[in-house]
């Protein structure tokens, strides 16, 4: 069924409107959606009226599986519609009564289609209340989760402000853990080089090489027992005399230091505008100078100043044990050379001997040389070295000589003076020992004697130029606990020929032992001319010295000891050498 309404006029319209409205709602259109359709279809009824003319209105209704329509037309009277709206998927149409065509023109019936539409409105606005209302509720829950949302926002921001800022202290506490590790190790190789000096200017002339640039700019070393340049007029900062008057760091500047540990002073009249530190060079006893740094920047980190501090005292007592040692090397090389022998003159032989102090380190005191002649005229030669070193040693070893001399008095050989001297030196129990070799020549035969107590081996070149190692097995050392009785040797001794007593500074090295350096001392022998030999032992003495000893520093005093039988023809000749005595090196 499809019912149409003529439109000619207002009151046409409106009963149209009636009409539709009450096939809608007998169809079972939603109030909401039949709303929609009537206020559609009123619009487009004003238009028409507006237009003029004949219109019509249709309502027609359509059922289909799954889906029922009703479509409303409006057209002109004799034309194709202009308009159509349709509302779908409500009851099926065919249980709803039709609408007459005819509205009758009352008041009860425009009032009722009034209070229709007024419900129709009553209920939409109830939806519209509801959909506000929920719409208000998930407005107010959007609120909140904005609120949320901000509340969360404002949370990670605040951790993450509160993780950066650790993260920045964790990498400031880095840093700091870095430079003090810095610090401790730049201190712990610093005191290592200086205390391993024993030169005191080297170690002056270490500090500023360790401190500049990294902690000073500028390094001055003002020692008090040290003589100024006479070339250079010396003015000292005042804070310098502050700091050797108070015996305490002064800091110079135009403003505070605040260092730890460190005095504040006024600007130096030397340099006002540059900062100065000045740190006493303390020992146990006194105070031995004072160090003067200028900053690498403009001022001191607090900590640097700490360890420039530490460095300082550091420094001192390594001067003083630098001083300490040289002063004490002195005394001990001064006696050492004072108690060595001048080589007497003896007929048919010539001596040359040579003493050298060790180039590094405490190691001077133990080696000793000696030469003299017997009653019967056997000349008794002896080279030896006291274990331990500096003093102590020293005066062991005048000691050993002079017990040696009283002994050989006897005639004694040297297989039984070197076992005396092992009794002397076990008796004294001075937890020192001594090694030595004794050579004995006899006038008038071509024969040597000689004996050995754990020293290297004596080495012989004869007259053709042979050199061999007189390597007969040697007693123990002297003075160890150890009875003992040591025995001599006897050894062909042709003119011309000549031998070498030493002692293992001239032949041992740490990396190499000793075995190599006695036969380079024997090929440094073999190759020495003979007529050198006859005309300059001591020359020779010393070109035996220059390739042993070349290649390094030693760690240990040198003694070498040259004796040479004159040859058949200067025998002959009476060429014998009389007078002074001849003082060996």
């Amino acid at each position: 069924m499809n019912p149409t309404w003529n439109v000619n006029g207002v009151t046409d319209a409106a009963r149209a409107r009636i009409a539709t409205a009450r096939l809608a709602a007998a169809c079972g259109v939603q109030p909401v959606e039949r709303t929609r359709l009537m206020a559609a279809l009123t619009a487009q009824l004003r238009q028409c009226l507006t237009k003029g003319g004949a219109w019509a209105v249709t309502a027609r209704t359509d059922a289909a599986p799954g889906e029922n329509r009703l479509t409303v037309e409006v057209r002109p009277a004799d034309g194709r519609p202009v308009w159509q709206a349709s509302v779908v998927r409500f009851p099926d149409p065919d249980a709803a009564p039709v609408p007459s065509a005819h509205v009758p023109d009352d008041e009860v019936t425009l009032a009722e289609a009034l209070f229709s539409a007024d419900e129709d409105a009553g209920l939409l606005l109830d939806q519209l209340d509801e959909q506000q209302a929920l719409v208000g509720f998930h407005r107010e829950e959007l609120h909140q989760t904005n609120q949320g949302v901000v509340a969360l926002h404002a949370e990670l921001d605040a951790a993450g402000e509160r993780q950066r800022e650790l993260f920045a202290a964790e990498q400031s506490a880095r840093r700091e853990a870095e430079n003090a590790r810095g610090r401790l190790t730049f201190l712990a190789d610093a005191s290592a080089v200086l205390t391993a000096s024993l030169d005191p200017d080297a170690v002056v002339r270490l500090l500023p090489d360790l401190l500049v640039p990294r902690y000073a700019r500028t390094v001055d070393v003002w020692l008090f027992d040290a003589p100024d340049d006479p070339h250079r007029a010396v003015a000292r900062p005042a804070a310098a005399v502050v700091a050797a008057r108070r015996g305490r760091p002064q800091y110079a500047a135009d403003h505070a230091g605040g260092l730890p540990g460190v005095d504040d002073r006024p600007p130096s009249a030397l340099a006002p505008d540059r900062p100065l530190l000045c740190v006493p060079l303390l020992t146990h006893r006194t105070t031995q100078g004072v160090l003067t740094l200028t900053p690498p920047e403009e001022r001191w980190d607090p900590d640097d100043a700490v360890m420039l501090v530490e460095l300082t005292r550091r420094a001192g007592i390594a001067l003083e044990n630098a001083r300490r040692y040289e002063h004490n090397r002195d005394i001990a090389e001064t006696l050492q050379r004072a108690l060595l022998t001048d080589l007497p003159t003896v007929p048919g032989i010539d001596l040359a001997a040579r003493y050298l102090p060790a180039t590094r380190g405490m190691n001077i005191g133990g080696d000793w040389y000696d030469a003299f002649r017997q009653p019967d005229g056997s000349l008794i030669t002896v080279v030896g070295d006291v274990t331990g070193h500096g003093l102590h040693a020293a005066v062991m070893m005048s000691q050993l000589r002079t017990a040696l001399r009283a002994y050989a008095v006897d005639g004694a050989g040297p297989g039984r003076l070197l076992t005396q001297l092992h009794q002397f030196l076990h008796h004294l129990r001075l937890d020192l020992y001594a090694t030595a070799v004794i050579a004995r020549f006899r006038p008038g035969t071509a024969e040597l004697t000689w004996a050995a107590a754990g020293h290297p081996p004596p080495v012989l070149r004869t007259p053709d130029g042979q050199v061999r190692t007189l390597d007969a097995r040697p007693g123990a050392m002297l003075g160890i606990p150890l009875d003992q009785e040591i025995a001599e040797h006897t050894e062909p001794l042709p003119p011309g020929s000549t031998l070498a007593l030493y002692t293992d500074g001239l032949v041992e090295r740490r990396a190499q032992g000793i075995d190599p350096g006695i036969e380079r001392l024997a090929r440094a022998l073999s190759a020495v001319r003979p007529g050198d030999l006859a005309g300059d032992l001591d020359g020779c003495a010393d070109g035996l010295l220059q390739p042993l000893l070349d290649d390094s520093e030693h760690d240990d005093d040198v003694c070498l000891l040259l004796c040479r039988v004159h040859d058949a023809e200067r025998a002959r000749t009476g060429e014998e050498r009389d007078g002074v005595p001849r003082a060996g090196r």
